[in-house]
């Protein structure tokens, strides 16, 4: 049995029939619902099960909605919603995240300052602490005045005590070389020394590769100061 048309509700017979959008036209009828142009099926475009050509093919339009009471409570409940979630999240990935940070010559002129500082307090502490152990100590039910040494027994005990105090403060002045700062130097920490190109550094002693000790002949202060800023007189 052949199929009906779907504009004209006649008989579709095989050598006139099209079938497209669900239904069965016959080649004349299959044309556009505005301006009646016959279409085929390259050129036709369907809405709502009907062909409709290029120019008429209804376009669609956003319909706006109103902020009644209600959307503006789910719009609020929804951003609630979207926080309680986000705070979840930063609390399941606290401090699984670390910041990487760069190995670059100045951090690692600050580590190796921070461990020679170390190494001096610990020699420092460890000096005096050998000293406080190794002093005499008075015994009970004697005067203070059975154990005053004398004059002589002073003297001897003196000269180690000053070559003790000079091991645990810093190297000995008088004893090392002298250089000339050739750049400015501004002191990073508390052990360091500033000075400008051209001073004269007196007393210098080597910690290590990088680092001496010495004082400033202009102002006077000594401390820790870079052995690539000076050279030696």
């Amino acid at each position: 049995m052949n199929p009906l048309c779907g504009r004209c509700n006649r008989v579709v017979y095989p050598t006139e029939k099209v079938n497209c959008l669900d239904k069965y036209w016959h080649k004349g009828c299959f044309s556009c619902e505005v301006c009646k142009m016959t279409l085929n099926m390259k050129n036709y475009k369907g809405f709502d099960k009907k062909p409709y050509c290029n120019a008429h093919y209804p376009k669609t339009n956003f319909t706006s909605v109103a902020d009644t009471p209600e959307n503006l409570r789910l719009q609020q409940q929804t951003k609630m919603q979207s926080h309680v979630r986000y705070r979840e999240d930063f609390e399941k990935n606290k401090g699984k995240c670390f910041s990487s940070v760069a190995d670059t010559p100045e951090i690692q002129r600050v580590k190796k300052s921070q461990d020679n500082i170390s190494n001096i307090k610990y020699h420092e502490d460890f000096e005096k602490a050998k000293l406080g152990k190794d002093a005499p100590q008075p015994q009970s039910g004697h005067s203070p005045a059975a154990f005053q040494p004398s004059a002589a027994s002073q003297n001897n005990y003196d000269a180690p005590s000053e070559s003790v105090g000079q091991a645990a403060g810093g190297p000995a002045t008088g004893s090392g070389k002298k250089y000339r700062a050739v750049y400015d130097y501004a002191a990073a920490d508390e052990d360091e020394v500033s000075f400008v190109d051209g001073d004269v550094i007196m007393d210098v002693h080597q910690i290590d590769e990088g680092w001496m000790y010495g004082r400033v002949e202009r102002t006077g202060q000594q401390g820790m100061l870079p052995a690539n800023y000076v050279e030696a007189i």
